[in-house]
Parts: structure tokens; C-alpha cells; sequence
């Protein structure tokens, strides 16, 4: 019976949904080609136009190559599958059904192959197009020069080819099922594939079509057990909880991928005989696929399970031993770990020694100013203007000052548009376009009750406040910040004024008037012609780029204002630090942002995600978070740098030995990268060990400077980062800080970023991590200190300054009458053998617009709690630590933490000498072991130190008695054992 045919739409119903389809492709390919013209306009403008071009061919040559080839494939096995139709079919009602399908599809037969397979193309060519980076790097890709301890394979083959032959291969397989599915369709439609009537299912024409297919999905199966093998070095090893292949993967898994390589071949071989020129039936090749999927479940699954279960897992740490030095060594190499200088400090001295008050390479140039807690000061006091912004966090430089290096927090004045007093489209992006000066103080120097001694980025020839600097010293010749942190993806500026009229609000005079600029630089893309203003009309949706007087002839107009949104646009394959910062290098304000080189597929290298790694404390308080890309190489191997008047960007190759590098900068013609050596001097003065990188490398310090593999599977040298040190069930991780000082082994004061780490599980000091740069080169070095060391980490030092009871009642004074109490970077600084912390503390009163002020500082030395002062400056409490430091040095006991040295005409204790005095410094020894063996939660050693106190006393009392001098201060006993909480605080901030 013949079907009725499909009723046809009206000619007005065809128009209707040709304009609406017409009028869709014209607004989808306007918007593109807008944003494809200004793009180009962009980066013609910053001059890197390669990159834009290269990337936009790749991308167009991967969508046209793979959606191609793709659409190519499937349309070909469903055209060849239309031409292997059978001529005559036998009836049956299955056909008759069919004859309809066939009736609707024979007519346009090719219009319908063409426009499933350009669907499935297109979908193949925008999965293709995305895999961008992959192809140049599989392109550019050489040799790294380090080969795989299994293989011998270059480290270049997993780094750079692997990758993209296995998308390659997920290509194949795709298409050869859709091709499969496909052809089984048509045959079905067109008779070549029966399910019911007389004789075979199956004609020898689909049969031979079909069984093709699935040989060469079976082959494809074959090459991938073989890059299997190669992947296997890739993966995770439960039995050494590392990455990279195990005992098991190497005996077991990897002759299995070998054997099941081979079977698949000669699967697709029998596939092919035993369908056509043998036997010409499914039986034979079915039962070869069968074979094929039990052989990878019993020696592709169960042998290896076998093997981990029953002989790695009984002796783990021989089996794996030789696969986790393989891991360790690979990881070290990876990270840029391999050179750490690792140095034993035996940290022993817990005494303060004299010469901390006449030291010049650390204590003078210890850091008392907080980058994040003193922003707001630099706000309320550098801010002139309510809509003028420094942002939630500072940034921490180093300049030559009259001869001298010293560390500065600096911070630039921007706009902050959503505080203008009338937030117009004009004043918003035509009057408020730039900030003014970078505004820097010395870290280590406060004025004026507390404040920030400003030494540059004043709005004036000179500075107003009494409590700044009367000039400049760091004097930058053009001051004005048009690119900055603060600026979003909308916050253009149109610049450039016809005559002689000033329309952009500069700065503020000294009269208390207001001084207008023109921006006279070289970037920013000229909007003056009608065709231009049409185009960034239609790219903002802004109309008054068409009616607004302020767009004229000599008009240009700025975006992609962030520097860090910038240098990622013009070098898409680098992973950007979280933290820029700005530098005065040569007159001029840069921005510096620390470029990496990353890499997913290094043999045996530890993975880990870059997000949750770099995340801390300041995570988003003024720095970026990374995102989530997972990653086992990196190197900081571009510095790059923004100028902050006219957008220049220049990338320099900071790491020239990176292949990885090397592979992009051929990708773009060679010349996008500038070679090390055309890095200014002026500018190398200014660069510091990245943030984000030491982050990753100080946790993975953390395991993998244990390089015995034994210890290592056993984990008992393990460390771990602590938690800030004034919130510590936060959970937020404490930051590394940057300091210019000198660490035991080191020549001279460096400019450095530092952390502490703990033991794993134990609060106690383990070690201090530092990243610098050497001759240009960066140097991460390893301060580590005894396993049995009686020295507090971080946390354990702010619990024991904060809660001894003279401090904690002057710290309830400060937080009284309405203020806060913030705690400032907790420094951790080696110095004669022994350890000094220093801590600022800031107050905040509680009225509006108040700001954070330098009021005290706590030190102490040794241990953490034995010698422990809270002064008004660092001055003061490095003499009462001397003091206290020459008092137990003759065997008086300590004064109060809180007290004041003594003054001359006081009255002095006595002195005790003799068997007294060493019986006097025994009692205070022990005291501070109590109080270690306490705070390290290690019961055994607290009972061997009240046991040791006990002693001690014991022996004190009969030298007292022996002597019988007069009555003196009895030495204080041992620690309370729930020592009571600590003051009201905010949480610390560290930079």
C-alpha cells in the first residue's frame, strides 16, 4: 500500500523561514567578523599580528582538515553502502515498511549523505579547531635531551607528539563508528541487511563492507595498545602512590599491552578471511572479537591484578623502589627541583646573642609592613581623590636608594570606576581614563604613629604630608597609569583631543584645582574614521562611538586594559602568575608578569593542579587564582612586561633552555619571544622569584627532597606547609613572603621569597624554603634543620608570643575601646645559629575610614617562648632580646616579656655565678624543652622533659642551698598544660 505523500509548506512558509534562517547567519557572521577585525586592529596595534594570524590558520586548517576528513569518511561508507544495495529483495512485510524510507530518501540520496556528513564534520572541525596548541607543538616540538628510563624514548616524544596521536587515534575511532553505524543503516534501508525472510541475513556485498569497517576499528585497537604502552609512564601507581609506571605496569601490564597488540592484529586479519574468502559468515569473526575482549580482561586486567595483589603488595617498598626513584627523579627534573641546595642548620642556639643589636645584613632590613593590611592605608592617605584605588593588596619591590638596596610596598594609584562621582559613559571612558604615580615606602620604616613613610608617586613637584618624603625617590618620568590591575574588560578609554583642550581629568593641584592631560602615546587603535567608530559601535553596543562629540578625528581608543589580561592575549600558550607587579625601570612604570611554560605528559613526573596548589591566603585578595589545569613540567620561562602609559607588551625568554619555549617562538615565526640577552639591566634588577612557581615547588619540596626511595615510600620525613599562622583552623595555607636579607651560606643580603615548612603532622619548624635569583639565574635553596629540633614553627611561635601573660594583657589593651588587633607577616629569619621571629601588629579603630597603623611588634628567639618581647619599634625589641639574651647568659632568669630593659638607677637583680648560675641555666633549658615537647604534641618527649625539669630544679635548689646566697626569683615552672586563648584578631596577611 503506498503512503500518502508528506504535505508540502506554502511558498510564504518557505519565505518566512529562509529570512529568519538568512537573518541568523548574517548577525552569527557579522559578530564574528566584528570581533575578528578588531582583534586584528588590537594586535596590530601592540605588534604581534603573528600571533593572531597563526593561531586563526591553525585553527581554520584543523576545522577544514578534520571536519573534512571526517564528513569525507562517513559520506563515503554511506555512499558505498547505497552503491552495494542489493537489486532484487525478497518480499516480506520488513520491505515493504522499508520501501517507504526508500521511496523518501532515493530522490535526493546525495543531499541527504551531504548534509549528514556535514553536520558530523562540522561538529569534528570545532572539536578539531580547539586542538590548536596541540598541532603547533606537534609540529614545532623538538628534543628535550633527557630520555624515559624505560623506553629511551626523548622526554620531546610524550611532551610533544603523544598528545596529539592520540587525539589522531580518538579521531579514527569516532569516524569508524560513525562510519560503521552509518553503512549498517543504509544496508538495513536498502535491503543488504535483513532481519527477516528467506535465506541469508546478509548480502556478500555487506558483509564485506561491514566486516572492513570493524578490521579497521580492531587495527586502530591494535595501535593504541601500543601507545598504551608508552602512556602507561604517564599514569598513577597505587601500589607507590606516585605517577609513572610501577612493578606491576612494567612485568605485568606492559608485555600484556604487547600481546594484546599482536591478538588485535591477527583479530582484524581473521575478521577479514573468515567473513569473505573462507567460511562467509559472523561466526568466526565473532568469536574472534570474543577472544579479543576476554584476552584484555584476563591479561590486560586479571594478570596484573594478580601481580599487584600477591607479589608487590607483600614487599611494596623493595618491589617499587626502583619506580619511585624513577618518579622522584623525574619530578625533581620536572619542577626545576634538581638544583636546590639543600643546607643542614642546626639551629641550637636559643639564647639571643649580643650581636643581633649591631647585625646590618638581616635585622635592618627586616620587613615590618604588611603589602596587604597597609593597602588601606595607602588609600586613605595616597588616595586624594574618593574614586583613586591601590587595590586589597600591595606589592613588594626592591630599589637603589642614596647607594642603599632595600625592599619597598608599592602600589599604583588607579581608578576605580565604580566610585566616580557621576558614572557616565563620558566621564567613565573619555575624563577619568588613567591613574597617577606609584606610590612606594620602605618596608621596613614607619612615621607619624604607625604610618608608611612615602617616598614617591606624589600628585605634586613635591610631597605635602609632613610625614613623607619632601621629593621623589623613585622618580618616574611618566607617571600616569593607563593600564593597571584595577581595570576590567569594559573599562576602555577613548583618548586623543582635536586643538589645543584637555579633556582627561590628570590630577589634582596643590591650589585645589584640577589639572587636565591629552594622551599623547603610541598605543591604542585610532577610532577616528566613520568606518572605524561603526565597527567598536557594534563591537561595545555603544552608540555614542557614532554620536558623541568626544570621538573625533584624532580619537583612539584603549582596551584590554589589564596587563595580565593583555600578556595572556598576546601569548595564549603561557600560564600567567597570579601576582603582577609594578616597577619605575628607566622613568617609566612596567607592569612585570612572570610567564610559565607547562606541560601535562612528562614520563614519571609527580601531576598536580596548578589551582589548588597556588591557592593561599591572598588568593584573590590582589592576586589572581589560576585555573585548573593539571600539569607535571614547568618553567618560568618568559618574563614579560607591559608599559603602563602606552600597553607595550614585550615578552622576554627568561628560561632560554626550555624546549618548550623554544617551540612556541618557532610556532610564531621565531622573533615573538626576545632572546635573554636583550633584557635591560635596569629591568633584571627588578625581577623576582615567581610567586606561583615557588608555591608549587615549596610543596613539592615538601616530599621530594627526600630522595631515598625507601624513606620516601615509608613517609616519615615528609613535611607539610602550615596554616597561617593567626588563624590556623582556617585551613588557608600561609604564604611565602618576600625579604631582602641574607640566610646562613649566602655571600651577601638577597632579595628573596621565603617560606617555613613543618613535619608532617607536628607543629615544629622542619625547614625554611627560599627561591632567588643567582647571576640571573633562580636558586631555590633549603635551610633544614634537625629532626629533634626544640625550634616552634609559625603557628606554634604565634600561639607562645601572643598567649605569655604580660603580652596578651598589653595586646587586650590595644584591641580595647572599640579597635582591632591585626597580626602582620610572622617572618622566620636563621640568624646566629638560632631563629628570630618578628611579628607586627597593627591596630584598627573601629571609626569610619579608619586604616591599620604600625603599633608594636613582637619578636622572640630560640625556641619561640623562652625569649619573648612586645616593643614599640624593632629597635627596642631587638635590645630587650639582648638583654634577656645577656641575662641568661650569667644565669638570671628572664624578666617579664612585656617589661622594659632595665634604665640606669634602677635597681639590678643579683647576679649568680658558679655552680648557681649553670644550675639556673639547666632550669631554663628545660623549661624551654617543656614547653617544645608540649607544643609538638610528642607525649614521650614531654614526659622526658618534666622528668628533665624536675631534675633541673632539683639540682637548682641544692646549689641555692650550698651557696645560700639571699633570696632571689625563683625560676618559673613548667608550662600550664591549656595555656589560655589569645586575643581577638583578624587574620594575617603575608606577601
Amino acid at each position: 500500500m503506498r503512503s500518502s505523500p508528506l504535505p508540502r509548506m506554502s511558498r510564504r512558509g518557505r519565505v518566512t523561514i529562509g529570512v529568519l534562517i538568512g537573518v541568523f547567519v548574517f548577525f552569527t557572521l557579522l559578530g564574528w567578523g566584528v570581533n575578528a577585525w578588531t582583534d586584528w586592529l588590537w594586535f596590530d596595534e601592540v605588534r604581534y599580528t603573528q600571533v593572531f594570524t597563526g593561531v586563526l590558520a591553525t585553527r581554520l586548517l584543523l576545522f577544514l582538515v578534520i571536519g573534512l576528513g571526517m564528513a569525507a569518511i562517513v559520506a563515503g561508507n554511506l555512499w558505498l553502502a547505497y552503491r552495494l544495495r542489493p537489486q532484487l529483495r525478497p518480499h516480506s512485510a520488513e520491505q515493504a515498511t522499508l520501501e517507504r524510507y526508500r521511496m523518501l530518501l532515493s530522490p535526493r540520496l546525495g543531499t541527504w549523505i551531504a548534509l549528514a556528513s556535514a553536520v558530523i564534520g562540522l561538529f569534528a572541525g570545532l572539536s578539531a579547531q580547539s586542538r590548536w596548541s596541540q598541532w603547533l607543538l606537534f609540529r614545532n616540538g623538538g628534543s628535550f635531551g633527557v630520555k624515559d628510563p624505560e623506553f629511551g624514548i626523548d622526554v620531546g616524544f610524550y611532551v610533544f607528539q603523544l598528545p596529539f596521536w592520540r587525539y589522531l587515534l580518538g579521531v579514527g575511532f569516532t569516524a569508524v563508528v560513525l562510519a560503521l553505524l552509518g553503512a549498517l543503516a543504509v544496508h538495513y534501508i536498502f535491503g543488504g541487511v535483513r532481519l527477516q525472510g528467506v535465506g541469508d541475513r546478509m548480502t556478500n556485498a555487506a558483509r564485506a563492507h561491514l566486516s572492513s569497517l570493524v578490521a579497521v576499528f580492531v587495527v586502530l585497537k591494535a595501535i593504541a595498545y601500543v601507545l598504551d604502552q608508552r602512556a602507561m609512564l604517564l599514569e598513577y601507581n597505587e601500589g607507590a602512590k606516585l605517577y609513572g609506571a610501577g612493578y606491576a605496569d612494567i612485568n605485568a601490564l606492559l608485555p600484556a599491552k604487547e600481546i594484546l597488540a599482536w591478538i588485535a592484529v591477527v583479530v582484524a586479519v581473521a575478521i577479514i578471511v573468515f567473513s569473505n574468502a573462507w567460511m562467509r559468515n559472523l561466526v568466526w569473526p565473532g568469536i574472534a572479537l570474543a577472544l579479543l575482549g576476554v584476552s584484555a580482561v584476563a591479561i590486560g586486567g586479571i594478570y596484573p591484578w594478580a601481580v599487584q595483589t600477591f607479589e608487590v603488595k607483600p614487599s611494596a617498598r623493595d618491589k617499587e623502589a626502583p619506580y619511585i626513584e624513577r618518579s622522584i627523579e623525574a619530578t625533581r627534573s620536572a619542577f626545576g627541583l634538581t638544583g636546590t641546595k639543600s643546607t643542614g642548620y642546626a639551629a641550637d642556639n636559643l639564647i639571643p646573642p649580643a650581636s643581633l643589636a649591631t647585625d646590618t645584613s638581616v635585622v635592618q632590613n627586616v620587613r615590618l609592613l604588611d603589602p596587604q593590611l597597609v593597602s588601606e592605608t595607602y588609600t586613605q592617605l595616597q588616595q586624594v581623590r574618593g574614586f583613586y584605588d591601590f587595590g586589597s593588596k600591595l606589592d613588594i619591590d626592591r630599589y637603589a636608594v642614596s647607594g642603599k638596596t632595600s625592599d619597598y610596598v608599592v602600589g599604583v594609584r588607579e581608578i576605580n570606576y565604580g566610585e566616580l562621582p557621576n558614572n557616565n559613559w563620558i566621564n567613565r571612558h573619555t575624563v577619568y581614563t588613567h591613574g597617577y604615580g606609584l606610590v612606594g615606602a620602605p618596608a621596613n620604616q614607619v612615621v607619624c604613629g604607625g604610618q608608611p613613610y612615602f617616598v614617591s608617586g606624589f600628585l605634586g613637584e613635591k610631597a605635602q604630608e609632613a610625614c613623607s618624603s619632601q621629593a621623589e625617590q623613585i622618580p618616574a618620568q611618566q607617571p600616569r597609569i593607563y593600564y593597571g590591575e584595577r581595570m576590567e574588560a569594559d573599562d576602555y578609554a577613548i583618548v586623543g583631543q582635536t586643538g589645543d583642550r584637555n579633556v582627561e581629568f590628570d590630577r589634582p593641584t596643590s591650589t585645589g584645582g584640577e589639572q587636565y592631560y591629552t594622551y599623547t602615546g603610541e598605543g591604542g587603535v585610532e577610532i577616528g574614521s566613520f568606518t572605524r567608530r561603526l565597527l567598536y559601535a557594534i563591537k561595545e553596543q555603544e552608540s555614542n562611538f557614532l554620536l558623541s562629540e568626544a570621538v573625533n578625528d584624532d580619537s583612539k581608543l584603549l582596551y584590554v586594559r589589564n596587563p595580565r589580561d593583555r600578556v595572556e592575549k598576546v601569548a595564549p600558550f603561557l600560564t600567567l602568575d597570579g601576582d603582577p607587579y609594578p616597577a619605575v625601570v628607566n622613568g617609566r612604570v612596567l607592569w612585570i608578569i612572570d610567564g610559565y611554560t607547562t606541560a601535562a605528559t612528562y614520563p614519571y613526573a609527580e601531576r598536580v593542579n596548578l589551582q589548588a596548589e597556588t591557592t593561599d591566603e591572598l588568593t584573590g585578595r590582589g592576586t589572581f587564582q589560576l585555573a585548573r589545569e593539571n600539569v607535571n613540567y614547568i618553567r618560568n620561562s618568559v618574563k614579560a612586561t607591559v608599559d603602563a602609559y602606552d600597553g607595550t607588551v614585550k615578552l622576554y625568554a627568561f628560561d632560554d633552555t626550555d624546549p618548550v619555549l623554544k617551540a612556541w617562538n618557532k610556532a610564531f615565526g621565531g622573533e615573538l619571544v626576545l632572546p635573554k640577552g636583550d633584557i635591560p639591566p635596569e629591568l633584571a634588577e627588578h625581577f623576582r622569584y615567581p610567586a606561583d612557581l615557588f608555591k608549587v615547588q615549596r610543596n613539592l619540596l615538601t616530599k621530594f627532597h627526600v630522595t631515598d626511595p625507601g624513606d620516601f615510600y615509608s613517609g616519615q620525613d615528609f613535611w607539610q606547609v602550615p596554616n597561617v599562622p593567626d588563624a590556623p583552623d582556617s585551613g588557608q595555607k600561609q604564604p611565602p613572603y618576600y625579604l631582602f636579607t641574607q640566610f646562613p651560606g649566602q655571600e651577601s643580603p638577597r632579595f628573596q621569597l621565603t617560606a617555613a615548612v613543618t613535619p608532617n603532622g607536628r607543629q615544629n619548624l622542619a625547614a625554611l624554603v627560599s627561591g632567588s635569583y643567582v647571576d640571573g639565574r633562580p636558586q631555590l635553596e633549603v635551610l633544614e634543620l634537625p629532626d629533634q629540633t626544640r625550634v616552634s614553627g609559625p603557628t606554634q611561635v604565634h600561639q607562645q608570643m601572643t598567649n605569655n601573660g604580660d603580652i596578651r594583657q598589653q595586646l587586650n589593651l590595644l584591641s580595647s575601646n572599640q579597635a582591632q588587633v591585626q597580626y602582620g607577616n610572622l617572618l622566620s629569619l636563621p640568624f646566629a645559629d638560632g631563629m628570630l621571629y618578628v611579628e607586627p601588629v597593627y591596630v584598627k579603630s573601629s571609626n569610619q575610614d579608619a586604616y591599620p597603623l604600625l603599633q608594636k611588634v613582637l619578636l622572640s628567639y630560640g625556641d619561640g617562648g623562652s625569649y619573648v618581647v612586645l616593643a614599640n619599634n624593632l629597635s627596642d625589641g631587638i635590645k630587650q632580646l639582648v638583654e634577656q639574651g645577656k641575662r641568661a647568659a650569667t644565669g638570671t632568669p628572664p624578666p617579664s616579656a612585656g617589661d622594659n630593659p632595665p634604665t640606669t638607677g634602677g635597681t639590678s637583680p643579683p647576679v649568680l655565678t658558679g655552680e648557681l648560675a649553670e644550675a639556673a641555666g639547666k632550669v631554663q633549658s628545660a623549661i624551654a624543652e617543656v614547653k617544645a615537647a608540649q607544643a609538638s604534641g610528642d607525649f614521650e618527649r614531654y614526659g622526658r622533659a618534666l622528668k628533665a625539669l624536675d631534675e633541673a630544679m632539683a639540682a637548682f635548689q641544692q646549689a641555692q642551698a650550698a651557696a645560700n646566697p639571699s633570696p632571689g626569683p625563683a625560676p618559673s615552672g613548667s608550662p600550664s598544660a591549656s595555656p589560655p586563648a589569645s586575643p581577638s584578631s583578624s587574620p594575617s596577611s603575608n606577601g
